[in-house]
């Protein structure tokens, strides 16, 4: 199990780098878990991040690994040891959490569950890179300072990838995926909370579409 999850964590950040945009999903009724993976699916973007903000999220993602065990679906928001036992007994492939917290990180490595902290100072930075961690979240991206910012923090560390998430959309997506530094992005506005609620999955799934597409677009400059 160890060699898989090992293997998986590669498989996972290739994955990434090749989608290059990840949908970062606010899940309200579980009824919404399988139309909404569908709608990314066919939109040729075949994963997401299952936000734990609503007593929905966990059984939504529940849902969605066991009738897409093939999509890339992951936990995000993820704030304690016992959501990344939960999640990753539902089917999580990886854990996201939108700070650098030491158990999380800690508990993960040890059980070879890919983990990808939120970090937006030098100081978290170092704390991932001490323990061994190739890509982080950078979060909130556009608020914590954007491309300069990646730069500015890529510098020191050239080996390390960035996965900015925090006011990321179509306009802006270009301008973080043509960094070197930069593995994928996380974005919400192709899921948004209205565009679900309203059911509008084939809105979603047009956005999806265009969001690959501008991915690997940016990808291939």
């Amino acid at each position: 199990m160890n060699i898989e999850r090992k293997s998986c964590m590669k498989s996972i950040e290739e994955q990434f780098s090749y989608l290059g945009i990840i949908p970062v999903v606010v899940l309200e009724d579980v009824k919404d878990a399988l139309p909404l993976a569908k709608a990314l699916k066919d939109a040729g973007l075949p994963c997401a991040e299952i936000t734990l903000r609503t007593p929905a999220a966990e059984a939504s993602l529940q849902e969605i690994c066991r009738e897409y065990p093939d999509m890339l679906i992951g936990a995000g928001t993820v704030l304690t040891v016992e959501q990344v036992k939960r999640t990753a007994d539902a089917g999580a492939k990886f854990i996201v959490s939108p700070g650098f917290d030491p158990e999380i990180v800690d508990y993960c490595q040890g059980k070879n569950i890919p983990v990808f902290p939120g970090c937006m100072t030098p100081t978290e930075v170092a704390q991932a890179v001490k323990r061994g961690l190739k890509t982080i979240k950078f979060f909130p991206a556009q608020q914590a300072g954007g491309p300069a910012m990646i730069k500015a923090l890529s510098a020191p560390y050239p080996e390390l990838k960035f996965m900015p998430t925090g006011g990321i959309n179509a306009l802006n997506l270009r301008e973080y995926l043509t960094l070197p530094s930069v593995l994928c992005c996380g974005g919400s506005w192709m899921v948004s909370q209205s565009l679900i609620r309203t059911g509008a999955f084939p809105k979603i799934s047009s956005l999806a579409e265009e969001a690959r597409k501008i991915a690997a677009a940016s990808k291939a400059v």
